[in-house]
């Protein structure tokens, strides 16, 4: 249903383009199914590459769909001259998950000629968004990227990013005119509110100012965080990208110099003793942003923690099961900010149960990881492939439906994988 010749909208009417992550774990489905469109959905993704390597976080292929704010016309991404003329996009990007996409298809058919033609033409391009990050994300040379939007993160309105963007004070015509439209969607008590998405406008024009790539943006924004998440999985596909690249006999010295300073910067700045987790870093606040979050969980996937720090998140995971909570909820459900339906603020997301579980069996924590799968099948099974679902499992007996956009493209592909993978 969600197939448009060439990419997978996540889900009609909400999200009517092609979106970045996405289409990396949409991939995974596909690959089960027909394996050309898994490839297809990669390509089509990277004909939206700017000249700096940018991969945007939307490709807006149609420019006829009118039921999504902010489209292809208010971001005006021309403003960077590297911008392809088409497809036109957003400035933006999101978390770097194509070259640990790409090992995982390649180790499914590793005979498959067409994939291994596909690996070599696409691995340049993959190395190039991640020369992007560090070029331009990276100011002080750390192995560490910022984000100077919430939307790049792919955990949009989360708690984390609430302290940095109430320095966002916004007076009377600072913001053009504009009109959401995924409230005329999606309950809105499950969207982010109207606060938080006029400081996501004003962050989208000061980028767009800087042509989206300038140095500015690390001078001026007022929001710029290295966040915990989006690093582990540039890491995590820095590692599959290396491994890629010594398979087909290609160069991967400068990944491997990445990869050094960017374990090693990891370790030292993200680990919180006091929470047990690993956390985002306020660039602008100069500190930790002392959350326990989904994010701080990812780096089990990327085996960035020693095995006594996997066994501290674990029994985060193994608490919350015991307390009556699907796994895995995307925020702490004993902070006051938990909000179990509202997005990033509380819900369980498949997706993001897929790296979980992943991480979770490399570190051998093997009972985790089948909750973890159980729960993610449990509530699909009851709702069926949602956008994201209620945690609360006494909440959650009660609700007929789940939340956000339904036929959910990455939730159905997360699970295929899941059911291929005990």
């Amino acid at each position: 249903m969600n197939w448009r010749d060439g990419f997978t909208i996540p889900t009609s009417n909400l999200y009517p383009f092609q979106w970045n992550w996405d289409s990396g774990f949409i991939a995974l489905g596909h690959y089960y199914a027909n394996p050309a469109h898994a490839m297809r959905e990669l390509d089509s993704l990277f004909s939206g590459q700017w000249e700096n390597g940018l991969v945007p976080h939307i490709i807006f292929h149609s420019e006829h769909e009118e039921t999504y704010f902010p489209n292809f016309d208010f971001w005006h991404s021309n403003v960077n001259p590297g911008a392809p003329a088409r497809p036109k996009s957003s400035g933006i990007t999101q978390p770097a998950v194509h070259g640990f996409i790409l090992e995982n298809l390649l180790d499914k058919s590793p005979d498959d000629q067409d994939l291994l033609a596909f690996a070599k033409s696409l691995f340049p391009k993959i190395v190039n968004y991640h020369r992007f990050l560090y070029d331009y994300r990276d100011p002080h040379k750390e192995g560490l990227m910022f984000i100077f939007h919430p939307w790049e993160s792919g955990r949009d309105n989360s708690p984390l990013w609430d302290e940095s963007l109430e320095r966002i004070q916004i007076k009377p015509g600072d913001l053009p005119a504009y009109q959401r439209l995924d409230t005329n969607i999606a309950d809105p008590a499950e969207r982010p509110t109207a606060e938080q998405y006029d400081r996501y406008v004003y962050l989208l024009l000061m980028g767009q100012r800087h042509r989206y790539d300038g140095p500015g943006i690390a001078e001026e924004s007022p929001f710029l965080v290295q966040d915990d998440m989006m690093n582990a999985i540039l890491i995590k596909s820095n590692e599959s990208l290396i491994r890629l690249g010594k398979r087909l006999k290609l160069d991967t010295a400068e990944l491997e110099e990445w990869q050094a300073q960017s374990m090693k910067s990891f370790k030292e700045k993200f680990w919180n003793d006091d929470l047990q987790m690993y956390t985002s870093y306020d660039l602008r606040g100069e500190k930790q942003i002392a959350m326990k979050e989904i994010g701080g969980i990812i780096p089990l996937y990327a085996g960035i923690p020693s095995q006594e720090k996997a066994a501290a998140l674990n029994n985060h995971l193994q608490e919350l099961h015991a307390s009556g909570y699907y796994l895995c909820p995307s925020f702490d459900v004993q902070s006051p900010a938990f909000d179990s339906c509202r997005y990033w603020r509380g819900p369980v997301w498949p997706h993001m149960n897929w790296m979980i579980y992943h991480g979770l069996k490399q570190y051998g924590f093997q009972d985790t990881a089948q909750i973890v799968k159980a729960d993610t099948f449990e509530i699909v099974d009851k709702y069926g492939f949602f956008e994201y679902y209620e945690p609360e499992k006494g909440l959650a007996q009660s609700l007929k439906k789940a939340y956000g956009g339904a036929n959910f493209s990455w939730t159905a592909s997360s699970v295929i994988d899941l059911i291929h993978n005990p």
